[in-house]
């Protein structure tokens, strides 16, 4: 079964069809990191484009936003690198990427990055009978999965972590991201960390030659929400999303064993221990979270980035796009634990906000 799926999710201020969160309802706007929120008649759109990883918390901002300040925000659920290509061709007013930029891209490129959430990406499989969190999978295992090395449920290294669960004698297919992803950054990132054969034959990048794609156990879904749309509809499938996806989608994700030897569960807990960090050690506080050894810590957590110019074509624009992130930072943690998404602590965010003082207008004053 060779199959592809192609899904673009353009996302309005009003539209949370794909997300699948609750509005907070209308809020009053606060301005505590010094940005003052447009009028609430303005008619100003802020678009954007890149990662799914954040798309869920993305849309639930932007409908509270637009009820707040009346400002739209529409953002498209294209992939990270599918955002780093148009903010870098300036086509819209930010990006969105879940693999950080190098110091030197940023420079070449004229940009600034910063983080917005911590999440994590989880594996998800469909085989009848298995509840959430009760599939226990190591890395190496998980690794030798997306190999090809292992091939069915029933296989002894996957017995010998689940001696208590009766896995079926059924083939394995893999699912993985068609389109250059952040997610798949993240997810290859840490099995090069937890396996010396998918680092030197693989590799970690947003798109990689996946070992299983040229044999029917191989199946490509576009975003986040292809692969779990996929993952859902083929039996005995395995796939990894962003957390949200699979509680929104009511899928089985596996229980992980992390770098200190334990296994853990998804959650907001999870995905924190593995983010402690200091943020501001990295260039564009660029920092990947993926097999952190807190004993706690998710192995496949991971921060989600902003990018915008430190010059802008349309200052205004990206004014009003940095107003919309400075609103987010003060308002929106509510929403984002909602969706299983970890805020920012304070401290990162009065970072984040000295940072943007490097865009800057035609004048060269800064533009928030």
């Amino acid at each position: 079964m060779r199959l592809m799926l192609s899904t673009a999710v353009v996302l309005g201020a009003l539209s949370l069809a794909a997300c699948g969160g609750e509005s907070s309802g209308p809020v009053t706007p606060k301005s505590a990191g010094g940005a003052t929120p447009p009028s609430t008649t303005s008619n100003v759109t802020i678009t954007g484009a890149g990662a799914s990883f954040p798309q869920p918390i993305y849309a639930q901002w932007a409908q509270d936003y637009n009820a707040a300040t009346g400002v739209k925000v529409n953002y498209q659920s294209i992939g990270s690198s599918g955002g780093v290509k148009q903010i870098n061709s300036k086509t819209v007013d930010f990006g969105a990427t879940d693999a950080p930029l190098s110091k030197e891209d940023l420079d070449h490129n004229g940009l600034i990055q910063f983080p917005t959430v911590i999440g994590g990406v989880v594996p998800i499989v469909n085989i009848e009978g298995i509840q959430p969190g009760q599939l226990k999978l190591d890395g190496n295992t998980l690794a030798k999965i997306y190999l090809g090395q292992i091939t069915n449920w029933n296989d002894a290294a996957i017995k010998a972590l689940n001696p208590d669960i009766n896995l079926p004698d059924a083939t394995i297919t893999t699912v993985f991201r068609s389109d250059g992803s952040g997610t798949s950054f993240n997810f290859t990132n840490y099995l090069s960390a937890v396996s010396a054969e998918w680092k030197t034959t693989v590799g970690a990048a947003n798109a990689v030659k996946w070992p299983t794609a040229s044999s029917n156990s191989g199946t490509a879904g576009k975003g986040n929400e292809g692969v779990a749309n996929f993952v859902r509809t083929v039996k005995n499938s395995i796939g990894y999303v962003e957390f949200a996806y699979a509680k929104q989608n009511n899928m089985s994700h596996v229980s992980l064993k992390n770098k200190a030897g334990n296994f853990v569960q998804p959650s907001l807990e999870t995905f924190s221990a593995a983010a402690k960090a200091d943020w501001n050690s990295v260039p564009g506080f660029g920092l990947i979270l993926t097999d952190q050894a807190d004993a706690n810590a998710w192995p496949i957590a991971a921060a989600t980035f902003i990018l915008v110019h430190t010059k802008p074509a349309d200052a205004e624009k990206t004014k009003a796009a940095l107003s919309f992130f400075d609103w987010a930072y003060n308002t929106g943690d509510d929403a984002s634990v909602k969706l299983d998404y970890v805020p920012l602590p304070a401290e990162t965010k009065a970072l984040i906000r000295e940072s943007w003082k490097q865009v800057v207008d035609a004048n060269g004053k800064p533009v928030l």
